[in-house]
């Protein structure tokens, strides 16, 4: 991370023990409606990477991700896929999805779909949204990958993960502001 950003700054509920000590850091319930400092804010990329499965609401997250990220700025989030062919398997199966299961819970709580995201970024004034796919994902039943030349053909079905990415409000007045 060093090499590519001119500095950056981790925000979480907790600070792990591996998390670089030269780093700022700012401790954040990201389900609440607490602000950071200012001097946290104005970043050109924000990205929330495996988190927002964690959180009890979605749109709080977001709204902080914009609140972090300069006007016009980059928010990047990822998550599990749930329309992928082994989420959607299991769903039939066992009637949830593949990284919502029993031993996954408490730590996975939102299940999301890639129109959840796209419906929250829309609501909180989020523009130039896409979505992306991993294009690596299991194949059913098996702790093995699908190729990579399947993955690239039906990368949707085949990928076990999401990013989302999105351009913040240059509006900074807009919803996730106030």
């Amino acid at each position: 991370m060093q090499n590519r950003f001119e500095e950056y700054v981790g925000v979480d509920g907790v600070r792990y023990d591996d998390f670089p000590d030269a780093v700022e850091f700012h401790e954040l319930d990201l389900d609440g409606e607490a602000r950071l400092p200012a001097s946290a804010t104005g970043a050109d990329v924000v990205a929330a990477v495996e988190t927002i499965e964690h959180l009890e609401n979605p749109r709080a997250l977001v709204r902080q991700l914009i609140r972090l990220a300069r006007p016009g700025g980059w928010i990047i989030l990822t998550t599990p896929n749930q329309r992928s062919a082994l989420s959607l398997l299991t769903l039939c199966v066992k009637g949830q999805f593949s990284a919502f299961q029993d031993a996954e819970y408490p730590a996975h709580i939102t299940a999301l779909l890639d129109s959840d995201l796209r419906r929250i970024g829309a609501e909180l004034g989020l523009t130039d949204a896409a979505i992306e796919y991993t294009e690596r994902g299991r194949i059913p039943g098996t702790a093995w990958h699908y190729p990579r030349v399947l993955t690239s053909l039906l990368p949707r079905a085949m990928s076990d993960n999401l990013l989302y990415i999105a351009r913040t409000p240059r509006d900074v007045t807009g919803p996730a502001h106030r």
